[in-house]
C-alpha cells in the first residue's frame, strides 16, 4: 500500500514525500483508516514503529479545512523528549498546512505555552503534569477538543501518571474521539482502554511487543568495574560510532559521562536531575553529531528519535524486558539497521535471561579481543549510596559551621571597642569642646571603625 491509497490531503502527501517515506509501515497501514472513520484506536505499537505519523495524519487530515483559533486535538505523552519530538514531526508533517502546535512540559516557562492556549493551535501535545498546572488557570479551556491520544500509555503508568490522566480527563469533553498508544498492556491499562475507549478498533493486540527487524543484538559479558573501560576501548576502536548508552541510575549515568569526557570523547548526559536547557542542548547536540555518545537513563528511551543512530548500549541490564525493548528501539529506526549491544555483569545474568525469553531466543555472547577483562579501575565507578548520603551530610554540616563562624564574627563586630575616659583636670573641658562633640565621633569615623559610628 502507498500513502496515496490512505486518501490524505495532497498537503499532507506532499510533506510525506519530502520527509522520504515512500509507504506506510504496518502500524500506520493498520490505525490509519479507521481513525480516518472517526473510530476508537486501541494499538500495541512498539517504539520506532511510525506510530507518531499514525496518529498525526488522521488528526490533521479532519482538522484541516476547520475554522483555526480552535485547540482540537490533545496528545498526552509521558516524557519532555518525546513531547519535543512529536512536536517536530508535527511541523514537518505541516509544513504545506495552515495547522499549528505546541508543546507544553514543565522545566521551562508557562508563558509561551499560556500563549498557545488562548491562540487556541490546532494541536497540543503535552505531558500530564505540567497540562493539569495550566488546567489551574482560567485560560486553560479545551472545551472544543475533539481527538484525545494517549501515547505511551504504559510508560505513563510505569511513572507514575494514571491519576494525573485520570485528572485531565475530568477536563475534557466526553464525547470525542480517542486514539490509544501503548507497547504492552498490563491489567491498569487494559481497565483504562475500557473506560475511555467506545468500541476501539483494535491493532496488534495479539502481537508480543519486539525490538525491531534490523537490529543486531550481542552481549559483552564483563564485571561491573570494567564496564567503562570496555566501553572506552569500543568507542577508540571505532567498534561503536555514535551510540546513546544506558545507564540503570542518574549516578551512574554521571560517572559513566565523567569517565567518557576524561578520556576524550564528546559526551552529553541527559536524565531527571538536568534542567530542560541541559537536556535540551545534550539531545540536540547529539543528533547534530557535536556529540558522539549520549548518556542516558530510561526517562530518554522513549523520547529520542534520532535519524542513522548505529549503536545503542545497554551499560547496566534493564531489569524489564520492556525497558529493553525500548532502549534498543532507538536504533533501526523507520525500517534501518543498527546495532544494539549489552554490558552484562554475573549478578545480572538473571534480568538478561528474562530479556532472552521475551524477545524468544539466546543473543549471542561476544568478546572484544586483546582486552583485559580482569582490569581493576584506580577508582570505584559507582559509590554506594549510604557514602554518597555521608558525604554530603557532611558537606552541609561544614556549610552550617562556616555560617556560624562568619556570623559570630559579624556578631562580635558588632559592639565597638570601648573607648578610655578622657583625662579629667584643668583644660579636660576644653578638650571635650574642642573634639566639637558628634562632630569629632563623625570626623574618626572616617577614618575606620572607631567612634561609635556603628551605633
Amino acid at each position: 500500500m502507498s500513502f496515496t491509497a490512505l486518501n490524505l490531503d495532497a498537503s499532507l502527501l506532499r510533506a510525506i514525500k519530502e520527509l522520504g517515506f515512500t509507504r506506510p509501515t504496518p502500524i500506520q497501514q493498520d490505525a490509519i483508516p479507521p481513525a480516518l472513520e472517526g473510530r476508537d484506536v486501541l494499538a500495541c505499537a512498539m517504539t520506532g514503529s511510525g506510530k507518531t505519523a499514525a496518529f498525526l495524519l488522521p488528526i490533521m487530515q479532519r482538522i484541516m479545512n476547520k475554522p483555526r483559533g480552535v485547540t482540537r486535538a490533545l496528545v498526552l505523552t509521558p516524557t519532555r523528549e518525546l513531547a519535543a519530538q512529536i512536536e517536530q514531526h508535527l511541523r514537518e508533517l505541516a509544513v504545506h498546512t495552515p495547522l499549528s502546535g505546541a508543546a507544553v512540559f514543565g522545566g521551562v516557562g508557562l508563558g509561551p505555552q499560556e500563549h498557545a492556549f488562548r491562540t487556541g493551535v490546532d494541536i497540543l501535545i503535552a505531558t500530564p503534569g505540567r497540562l493539569l498546572d495550566h488546567f489551574r488557570h482560567p485560560y486553560a479551556k479545551l472545551d472544543k477538543l475533539e481527538v484525545l491520544v494517549l501515547d505511551e500509555a504504559d510508560r505513563m503508568l510505569d511513572m507514575g501518571f494514571l491519576p494525573d490522566i485520570r485528572r485531565v480527563l475530568k477536563h475534557l469533553p466526553a464525547k470525542r474521539q480517542t486514539l490509544f498508544f501503548s507497547a504492552t498492556m498490563p491489567a491498569p491499562i487494559q481497565t483504562l482502554t475500557k473506560e475511555m475507549l467506545h468500541q476501539p478498533a483494535t491493532i496488534n493486540l495479539e502481537r508480543r511487543s519486539q525490538p525491531a527487524i534490523g537490529i543486531t543484538q550481542a552481549v559483552y559479558p564483563v564485571g561491573q568495574e570494567a564496564k567503562p573501560a570496555l566501553l572506552r576501548e569500543l568507542l577508540k576502536r571505532n567498534a561503536v560510532g555514535n551510540a546513546i548508552v544506558f545507564t540503570r541510575t542518574k549516578h551512574r549515568a554521571n560517572r559513566l559521562f565523567e569517565s567518557c569526557e576524561k578520556a576524550g570523547v564528546s559526551v552529553a548526559r541527559i536524565h531527571g536531575n538536568r534542567s530542560q536547557s541541559q537536556r535540551t542542548d545534550a539531545l540536540e547536540g547529539f543528533k547534530s553529531g557535536r556529540y558522539r555518545v549520549l548518556v542516558a537513563t530510561d526517562i530518554a528511551a522513549r523520547g529520542i528519535d534520532v535519524e542513522a543512530l548505529g549503536h545503542v548500549i545497554n551499560f547496566d541490564v534493564p531489569a524489564m524486558p520492556e525497558d529493553y525493548i525500548h532502549r534498543v528501539g532507538r536504533t533501526a529506526r523507520a525500517e534501518l539497521t543498527g546495532e544494539a549491544y549489552t554490558f552484562v555483569a554475573p549478578e545480572e545474568e538473571r534480568d538478561l535471561a528474562a530479556i532472552e525469553r521475551a524477545v524468544g531466543k539466546r543473543l549471542p555472547r561476544v568478546l572484544l579481543p586483546d582486552f583485559d577483562y580482569k582490569q581493576r579501575p584506580p577508582e570505584r565507578f559507582e559509590v554506594p549510596i549510604g557514602e554518597r548520603i555521608a558525604a554530603i551530610r557532611s558537606r552541609k554540616a561544614d556549610d552550617r559551621a562556616r555560617a556560624k563562624a562568619k556570623a559570630d564574627r559579624r556578631g562580635s563586630g558588632s559592639t565597638p571597642p570601648a573607648r578610655p575616659h578622657p583625662p579629667r583636670g584643668p583644660g579636660a573641658g576644653s578638650a571635650r569642646s574642642g573634639s566639637s562633640g558628634r562632630g569629632g565621633r563623625g570626623a574618626g569615623s572616617s577614618g575606620g571603625r572607631g567612634g561609635g559610628s556603628s551605633r
